[in-house]
């Protein structure tokens, strides 16, 4: 993996976690059930992708 593609993982990583902090801010001021629901399965996604990424990080690092 060259030195771009780890910066782009690197940089791929934090716009999940900035993304994930944000729905999670922003459920928290949430009352309509419909819309948490909405943004918590959004938020799912993105976690998933953000594990997918630190996976394809961590097996490079093993490589």
């Amino acid at each position: 993996m060259t030195q771009k593609e780890l910066l782009y993982l690197e940089d791929a990583i934090g716009h999940e976690t900035s993304l994930i902090n944000v729905l999670t801010e922003t459920v928290s001021f949430l009352e309509n059930e419909d819309l948490v629901t909405f943004i918590e399965k959004e938020m799912k996604k993105h976690k998933t992708m953000k594990e997918k990424l630190m996976n394809m990080l961590k097996e490079k690092a093993n490589e």
